[in-house]
């Protein structure tokens, strides 16, 4: 029986271009389990947008010397083009710059102030006074009072994860002016997020056996400390208007609070395009919908206890099913940063290597369950001993072998013996238990299991050697890569959603005319005699001296 699947992915400021540590972390996953997913025959709605409202961009655009606006034009095109050389599939990218983005926030602030959720109230704003301004959060740097980090954010530790209030920074400082900003206060509305405090508590010790421990644990302790109401408005010109003037001008809703509406306001917008402007509803108001949010650890607070929250204010709408948070890839022993220019971007990388040889190096090093290490070095390792020696090799000189001595056809294998029949059924099962990982989330046992299998099949063709010839058993040149053909289709499938491209390549190569999801979740089995395509090879070995070169540029 087929399911439906929500996958909302994190949706990336669109003040700089995306890092490899941003892919690894919240952008490669969901697209290898949306594309198992519908290979599978379930039904995948995936959606995400580029965040323009946050102050990143604000920043951007004055370092810059020009407006926001230019900001989100230029990098979310960047981010449109990198999505499809990359190869993630969403069912609709967009923006938070959309009308309907602004009704879909507008309509759940309005729900949840009539329920009592959203109230007004004032609070203490830092201001510069050098700048004669007050202070939106990303605007101001200092100490983290948790982990010591020195250029924490007034909203977030990119260090420790922590979410923080400005005024919770140890020596806060100014971005514009590098000054120490004096505490004034201003009137804003707030969430109630202390009413939640038990609901959420309840909700998260409930069936979430198949979370990852680091999120689970990580939200139940900052239940446990007790949410406090925060201040979903700013003083800035730039945002999401606010529905009511209660506040008067220069106010706007705070990007932490309407970002996370994008995933429904996405829903609708896609299910418009679709000209079926309720499709939504399936995945938002039936309960067997499964809702799943990808994204980095620093944003696992605001996926697993505000949205929640704001959800349960709002009423009628699915919490999520599942939060598979990514820890971070560091990169010579530090975490990426867009802002800082600490990262190794995509387009550059793009232009360097095949998109499958990024997306399996990554999905190798998948940051599941802890931090992880990126180099260039151990990129061109991998890619030369286990996407090129272990698979692409094993495809093409079965394929080679087969196309030279059959008239490029499928042979026929007469009588396969035990050794045949436990590699494919082997295969069989291989199938379910990649699709059995990737249901769980657990990407890099799932790309395991594959090249194990791989591993195994070159082991079988070694052992069997059909490139000699057996006066024994004239015929068997024929099983043996009748078999390891029938080996290569389970593997074909199964490395699908991480190698997109050249499993389509491969597809084709094995004489198929489709797409290589059209089949579903199984291995076709090869047919006697069908016609297969001039084989050529999948992937590229990557010499040393291309890293050096590289580098120089």
């Amino acid at each position: 029986m087929s399911e439906t699947i929500f996958v909302g992915v994190a949706w990336p400021y669109a003040n700089g271009s995306l890092h490899l540590g941003q892919i690894a972390g919240a952008y490669l996953a969901p697209d290898i389990f949306a594309r198992y997913h519908r290979a599978a025959g379930n039904r995948v709605l995936m959606v995400s947008g580029s965040d323009q409202h946050g102050t990143p961009i604000t920043v951007r655009a004055e370092q810059e010397g020009t407006t926001p606006d230019a900001i989100v034009a230029k990098y979310h095109a960047e981010f449109l083009d990198s999505w499809e050389r990359l190869g993630i599939s969403f069912d609709l990218y967009t923006s938070t710059g959309t009308k309907n983005h602004e009704e879909t926030v507008h309509a759940l602030f309005l729900r949840l102030r009539e329920r009592g959720y959203i109230y007004r109230g004032s609070m203490l704003q830092f201001y510069d006074v050098e700048a004669r301004r007050f202070l939106p959060d990303r605007y101001i740097e200092g100490k983290c009072p948790r982990c010591g980090y020195e250029r924490a954010r007034g909203d977030q530790c990119d260090n420790c994860g922590s979410t923080l209030d400005a005024t919770d920074l140890i020596e806060p400082r100014s971005r514009f002016t590098g000054s120490k900003p004096e505490l004034r206060e201003s009137e804003h509305f707030f969430l109630r997020l202390s009413a939640f405090n038990e609901p959420l508590r309840e909700w998260l010790s409930t069936d979430k056996e198949h979370w990852r421990s680091h999120v689970l644990n990580f939200s139940l302790g900052l239940v446990k400390e007790g949410l406090p109401d925060r201040a979903i408005t700013r003083d800035l010109d730039w945002g999401v208007t606010v529905p009511v003037d209660d506040l008067g001008e220069g106010k706007r809703i705070y990007v932490w609070f309407e970002a996370v509406v994008g995933y429904l306001s996405a829903s609708k917008e896609w299910a418009q395009k679709q000209g079926m402007p309720d499709a939504w509803r399936d995945f938002w108001l039936d309960p067997a919908c499964k809702t799943y949010y990808f994204q980095g650890k620093d944003n696992i607070v605001f996926h697993t206890l505000i949205w929640p929250a704001m959800l349960m204010g709002y009423g009628e709408l699915n919490l999520p099913y599942d939060v598979a948070a990514n820890q971070y890839v560091n990169f010579g022993g530090a975490k990426a940063s867009t802002s800082l220019g600490t990262a190794p971007f995509l387009p550059a990388y793009l232009e360097r290597y095949d998109a499958d040889a990024i997306r399996f190096y990554l999905a190798a090093i998948m940051p599941e369950n802890n931090d992880s290490d990126f180099s260039e070095e151990d990129l061109i390792r991998r890619n030369n001993e286990e996407l090129v020696s272990t698979w692409g090799n094993l495809a093409n000189r079965v394929l080679t072998m087969t196309y030279r001595n059959f008239e490029g056809k499928v042979p026929q294998p007469g009588n396969l013996l035990d050794a045949d029949r436990t590699l494919l059924r082997q295969g069989e099962e291989m199938l379910v238990s990649v699709g059995e990982s990737i249901a769980a989330c657990h990407f890099r046992e799932g790309l395991r299991t594959a090249l194990a299998y791989a591993t195994e099949t070159n082991r079988y063709l070694n052992q069997e050697e059909p490139w000699k010839a057996r006066p024994d058993e004239p015929g068997a040149t024929a099983r043996v890569l009748y078999t390891a053909l029938g080996a290569i289709e389970a593997l074909k499938v199964a490395l699908y959603p991480y190698l997109p491209f050249s499993a389509q390549r491969l597809h084709a190569l094995l004489g198929h005319d489709d797409p290589i999801d059209a089949g579903g979740w199984h291995a076709a089995t090869p047919v006697p005699g069908a016609a297969l395509r001039q084989p050529q090879p999948l992937y590229k070995k990557l010499e040393p001296l291309e890293l050096e070169s590289s580098r120089s540029r």
